[in-house]
């Protein structure tokens, strides 16, 4: 039988997912680094497989967020939560949207999925993986779908 999160710890994590999307909005690295772990293991959609540790995740949300040119679309949807005393997961879709720096657009769905461990009394990060569907006959990651797509 599955256990369903307290309140408390569930709407903590939920408020730091909601503060995750302020800060990309804001591209306020400072507090989108301040929501992990001291030592955070990332799979990113982007290259490379897995890295980890604090700076490494400033230096690469600098970087993602120094490549758009204006702000940075960030809508969720679908959150779930599951917590115990001291570790917990979500996981949610978002949208990111936008345009670079050198003018391509960005809109694609993409999963998400954190690890969260209670440091100190409040939830932090430990873990974020992200992924993007591909199409096994082409090998190309499917960037057009959306939540409502029907399954094939």
């Amino acid at each position: 039988m599955a256990s369903s999160p307290l309140p408390a710890d569930a709407a903590q994590i939920r408020a730091l997912i909601e503060a995750r999307v302020a800060a990309i909005h804001a591209k306020d690295i400072a507090a989108l680094v301040a929501a992990h772990a001291p030592e955070p293991v990332m799979f990113d959609v982007l290259p490379p497989l897995a890295y980890q540790g604090l700076d490494t995740v400033k230096q690469r949300a600098e970087k993602w967020a120094g490549s758009y040119d204006g702000p940075i679309g960030y809508e969720i949807r679908d959150v779930r939560v599951t917590a115990g005393a001291d570790a917990a997961f979500a996981h949610y879709l978002y949208h990111v949207t936008g345009t670079l720096n050198a003018g391509a657009t960005v809109a694609m769905w993409v999963r998400a999925t954190l690890g969260l461990l209670k440091v100190d009394g409040a939830w932090k990060i430990a873990h974020d993986h992200e992924s993007v569907p591909f199409d096994p006959a082409t090998g190309q990651a499917s960037l057009d779908l959306t939540p409502d797509t029907p399954a094939s």
